[in-house]
């Protein structure tokens, strides 16, 4: 007996698990796809509830949806956690058009950028000047600029499979031109949207003015990738054509909302928290079925998996719906700060906020020797074609929790259709596959089981499995 045990503990060492842990794996699996509850999850929070902008009453609706969800899970500990957040409202719909001549005009479809200002009330026309860097802002000078609207028009990198990479390549026009441009004169920004397909659909998302005085602050707007291509044609032709675009948005006074947050109490190390999350808040001019609610819903769905598959958790797994993820990470950043002030050890973090698609596996932010250990999981998650295993980043509301103890992890479904949908009017829930939500579950929850069980010190060698 003593030899087949030393072999078991050998044969452990060198794969990184055990051979129950391929049946509790098909365990959760089988569970998620034949009794899971994150696509009703999802459905209720898109369609009942809808868009769920920081500090909106939707936001709010959801905070007390999804606590009551959770509170239906019989966990041991669920509660709101308090956290300020800034309040932007968009106003009515945009307008726009590009003017060829007086009194002829084609309209262009554009949305606000989260945070920008308004317009003025009768709307902003001026001439048009097209840059694809913020590097050139300086090349042409005040000179060239000032008085112009400045159009951003540097598309995705189609050619990077990694989409966000991609997005990640062109993304500071959006967040910084306004304050870029402002400081050369321009009137107005246009920014062509973080999206790699051709259509109607304007993507928003945040911006910052950074210190500049309110007096100094532009209007920002994004533009439909097929109107960006229209205005740089017409551009090429006649450089003096006019934009024109109207928006009253407007940023109001910070009010109060919350973290959501669900814990099953570890039954060996419940001073050791691994969490898993997804942010609550979304973007308004869709209902956030991707960005962030298939993240929200997949993060409960784990808690439930493991109580479902009859999983005991060692240590303390909580589930966190973080709120203003899109518009200040205020939620990410307070989490990270009760945690600190309680001295909480927080060994392990995962969250999802890649999109509901088919899941590929997971990036992770660890020490080679912590990541070594998580390549001996990789046969487990094989035939559930589950291959993406790398070093890199986790996410952004995880990552304040950061320091050299705890690991952080992101799963990362296929992401080639997520910027279709990312920040724009048709995320919606009817763009969510079922299957493909609930793989996602399942396979966060077995990352979640596998780190509760073997912990996120590197195995060195056979006697640490004794422990």
């Amino acid at each position: 007996m003593k030899i087949i045990f030393t072999l078991s503990l050998l044969w452990i060492g060198l794969s990184g698990y055990a051979q129950d842990d391929k049946e509790v794996m098909a365990s959760i699996y089988k569970n998620a796809l034949t009794q899971g509850e994150s696509y009703e999850w999802l459905r209720h929070l898109s369609n009942e509830i809808g868009g769920r902008l920081s500090g909106s009453l939707n936001a709010e609706r959801a905070v007390n949806y999804t606590k009551e969800e959770l509170d239906k899970l019989g966990l041991d500990k669920v509660w709101l956690q308090p956290v300020m957040v800034p309040r932007w409202v968009r106003g009515t719909p945009e307008f726009a058009f590009i003017e060829t001549a007086p009194g002829k005009s084609i309209n262009v479809n554009i949305c606000a950028l989260g945070g920008s200002v308004a317009t003025p009330a009768g709307g902003l026309k001026a001439n048009v000047i097209e840059v694809s860097s913020l590097e050139e802002l300086k090349t042409l000078g005040t000179e060239k600029i000032k008085g112009k609207i400045v159009f951003f028009n540097r598309p995705m990198q189609a050619d990077l499979i990694h989409t966000f990479e991609a997005y990640g390549g062109c993304v500071d026009q959006r967040y910084a031109g306004a304050m870029e441009a402002a400081k050369y004169g321009a009137s107005g920004v246009i920014v062509r949207s973080m999206n790699l397909r051709m259509d109607d659909f304007p993507h928003t998302g945040s911006m910052s003015y950074g210190d500049l005085p309110n007096n100094k602050r532009i209007p920002s707007a994004a533009i439909s990738t097929n109107d960006a291509e229209k205005l740089s044609s017409m551009l090429g032709i006649d450089s003096n054509i006019k934009f024109y675009f109207r928006q009253n948005c407007k940023q109001l006074k910070d009010v109060q909302s919350y973290n959501v947050i669900g814990e099953i109490t570890g039954s060996e190390k419940p001073n050791e928290y691994m969490i898993v999350g997804g942010h609550l808040d979304s973007w308004d001019l869709g209902d956030g079925s991707h960005d962030d609610g298939a993240g929200v819903v997949q993060s409960m769905e784990v808690l439930r998996l493991l109580q479902l598959s009859g999983i005991k958790p060692k240590r303390s797994i909580r589930v966190v719906l973080f709120m203003n993820e899109e518009n200040g990470l205020r939620g990410g950043n307070k989490y990270a700060e009760v945690a600190k002030a309680k001295n909480e050890n927080h060994v392990f973090a995962l969250e999802s906020d890649s999109g509901g698609f088919t899941p590929r596996g997971f990036s992770f932010d660890c020490s080679d020797a912590q990541f070594n250990k998580v390549l001996g999981w990789q046969p487990l998650f094989k035939p559930y074609l589950i291959h993406y295993f790398e070093k890199g980043g986790s996410g952004a509301d995880i990552g304040p929790l950061k320091d050299d103890g705890i690991i952080l992890a992101g799963l990362r479904p296929d992401s080639q259709r997520y910027f279709d949908h990312h920040h724009a009017s048709n995320d919606t829930f009817d763009a969510v596959n079922k299957r493909e939500l609930e793989l996602g579950a399942a396979t966060m929850t077995a990352l979640v089981y596998l780190f509760d069980k073997y912990g996120t010190a590197p195995i060195s060698n056979v006697n640490e499995l004794k422990n």
